[in-house]
Parts: C-alpha cells; structure tokens; sequence
C-alpha cells in the first residue's frame, strides 16, 4: 500500500471503535471464539450423547460449523485486511463491520435453533452473510480495478454454493450435504494453496533477509510454481466432484506431492528459529501430508479416511488459520512480528490437536479417548488466542 494510503487508514481506524476499525478485529476474535466453543459442544453429543438442538444431525453440525462458520469467519477477516493493502482504498469499518459480524453470530445461532425456527429460516440467515461478504468483496475488488485477485472471489461464491447444498440437505429436497461439505473443505485448502504460496515464500524471504542473509532465498514463482498449483486444485477438485474413483485419488496423490515440491523450494528449515514463520510452512506441509494420504487411501484402503481428513482440516487448515491469524493481529496492531511464549504454546496445542486427531481412527477402541484429547488440544489453542490476542483486537493500534 502507498504510504499515503497506509496512513490515512491509520487515521480511519482511529476514528472508530477499536474492534469495528478494521476486519481482522471482529472475525478473528469471533471464529476463534467460536472454534473454542463450538468442538466442546460436539465432542458432548459424540462422547456423551448430547442432544443439540438443531435440523443438522451432530457430525454434520460439527463439520458445518467448522467449515462455514469458523473457516469463513477467518476467510473474511483476512480478505477484509487484505483488500485494502491490495487496492489502496479503505477498509470495510463502522457499522457495515458490525452488520456483518451480526450476520455471521446470528448464523451460528440460527444453527443451534433451526429445530425451533426451521431449517428455511435456518438456511436464509446463515446464507445471508457469505452473500453479503462476497458482494462486500466484489465491490473493493471492481473499485480498486484488483483484477489479478478476483479468485478469491471465486473462493467465496464456492463457499457459499457448498453451505447452501448443506441447507438443501437439511431441507430435505437434496442429499447433498456431504458434497457441500466437500466443496467447503477443498476451497478452503484451494484458499491456502492458493494465498498460501504467495505469503509462505514471501515472508520467508522477509525474515531470512534480515536474520540468516547468508541463507538463499526461496525460489521465485513461475512456472514450476504455477504448474504445482493446478495439480493441487486438479486433485481437490477431483475429491470434490468423485471421490470414489481411482483417477480422484491419483490426481490427489499428484495434487499432494506438488505440494511438497512447492513447500521444498520455500526454505522452510531455515525458518526453525522463528515459529512465527516455521508454523506457514507447517500448515503447508499438512496440506502435502494429507492430500498423499487421501489419495493413498482411496487406492489401497490402507488406513481410515478419517485420518487423511483431519490431516487436511485440523492440520492444514487449523495451523494454517492460527498462523495466519496471530501474524496479522500482531502486525496490524503495530506489534513486533516475532512468536513469544504463548504464541509458541499455540501453534504446539493445535500441532498436537491435529496430530491426535490424525491417530484416533487408526486407534480402535482408543479413537474416542484420542478424539477427545485432540479437542481438548484444539479447544486450548484457539482459548489461549483468545485470552492472549483478544485484548490486541479490541485494543488501539500501538504507535510506532
């Protein structure tokens, strides 16, 4: 962003209630409330037995609202952050901040009352908030002549195309809810392929040409890179639209070892003594692991596909979401980007959550108990971002 710019959206945030003066503020704080929430209560039905009292049946609720209320409430506080710095015009604040974050509260609840309210009202109000957002999104994009990251809107429409088959399901004029739920899962790991492989390699060469000068920089993007890319998307689509078939899990095992070859080239063991940086290439990581082991699977029938779908949402999507989401609080609060203590015990909590979650179904008669443990695990990283970044959201800017 030119200085100008920057420094005018500096003064805008001022002028407004810290949590509404930028997007990051409410939607980080909110999802991971949320996230913190939100699998405590499943675990409740999965373990106990616990009735929620909803129209979606409790694994779906639970998958839903890890989809489309927490990943989304992430995707648009990083995009709302993020298109200003993209277009050079001022961020989404104020009241129509605060409509939306109401929007999305209200989805979550309606979730929790659709059994009293419906499943149609149900639907209309959780849909009314990624219609709004991407109409939000578009608006900035067209105004500021952003070409060149109009597929983040496409990322949206494909969200909201997946939480309205979920609805459709619940209504009962479809089985498509797991389809939805696919459609949801890999557009948010095409979201972290995508912005991922823009800010994985650019931070690192960020922080190497401060701390390790000696160290290469990672590899710039071309058409290797590109290339990596459509085999990602290639395999999540594939998932997406036929996940039974041998040609799915082929283009997934391809998708996933692009991945990996991609991450190779970023330089990610120099990183070691920053987590704030190592934890992107973590997240990446988990995005290779799982799409090799999804593919795996469906081929050999070698482990339970449980674990290669954790490894994708708790892994991939769960570290890569913390990361993003700590670096950002910490630099647009005009914070020093660097992991103290608690960050670290962040990123370990949910790394241990992904990796128990991974194991449970290999586990037999331990899967509940290793289940449980991965969402204490989860539950206690997002609680502590809470407790530790929440008083940064709804605090001022720190001065330079």
């Amino acid at each position: 962003m030119r200085p100008a710019a920057k420094n005018t959206r500096h003064r805008a945030e001022g002028q407004q209630p810290a949590l509404l003066s930028a997007g990051f503020r409410p939607f980080f704080l909110f999802a991971a409330a949320w996230a913190a929430i939100a699998v405590p209560v499943w675990l409740a039905a999965y373990v106990h037995g616990s009735a929620l009292r909803g129209a979606l049946p409790p694994m779906t609720w639970h998958a839903h609202e890890m989809i489309f209320g927490f990943g989304l409430a992430v995707v648009a506080g990083f995009m709302l952050t993020a298109i200003p710095n993209w277009t050079g015009r001022l961020p989404l604040r104020g009241a129509g901040l605060a409509g939306l974050a109401a929007l999305w509260l209200a989805g979550r609840a309606a979730l929790l009352m659709s059994a009293a309210i419906g499943p149609a009202a149900a639907a209309a109000i959780d849909l009314a908030f990624p219609v709004l957002l991407a109409a939000a999104v578009a608006r900035e994009l067209i105004a500021g002549r952003n070409w060149r990251n109009l597929p983040v809107l496409s990322a949206l429409g494909l969200l909201l195309a997946g939480n309205a088959l979920v609805h459709l399901h619940a209504l009962g004029l479809a089985a498509t809810a797991e389809l939805g739920l696919r459609l949801g899962i890999a557009t948010l790991l095409g979201l972290i392929a995508f912005i991922g492989g823009r800010i994985v390699p650019s931070f690192t060469r960020n922080w190497l040409a401060k701390a390790r000068p000696n160290v290469p920089p990672p590899a710039q993007a071309g058409k290797v890179d590109l290339g990596c890319l459509v085999a990602i998307l290639s395999g999540l689509a594939a998932w997406v639209v036929a996940p039974e078939t041998r040609l799915a899990c082929v283009l997934e095992i391809i998708g996933g070892a692009a991945a990996a070859f991609r991450l190779s080239r970023w330089r990610g063991l120099a990183t070691l003594r920053e987590p704030l940086v190592a934890v992107l290439h973590a997240g990446y990581a988990w995005l290779a692991l799982g799409l090799v082991w999804l593919g795996l699977d469906g081929l050999f029938e070698w482990v339970a596909p449980a674990a290669a779908l954790h490894a994708l949402t708790v892994g991939a999507i769960g570290t890569m979401t913390l990361a993003v989401m700590t670096r950002a609080t910490l630099g647009h609060t005009g914070r020093p980007l660097a992991a103290g203590p608690a960050t670290c015990a962040i990123y370990a909590m949910v790394s241990l959550g992904a990796a128990l979650r991974v194991a449970a179904p290999l586990c037999g008669a331990g899967a509940v108990l290793l289940t449980s443990l991965a969402g204490a695990a989860w539950t206690a990283a997002f609680a502590l971002f809470v407790l530790i970044y929440g008083p940064m959201l709804l605090g001022a800017r720190q001065s330079a």
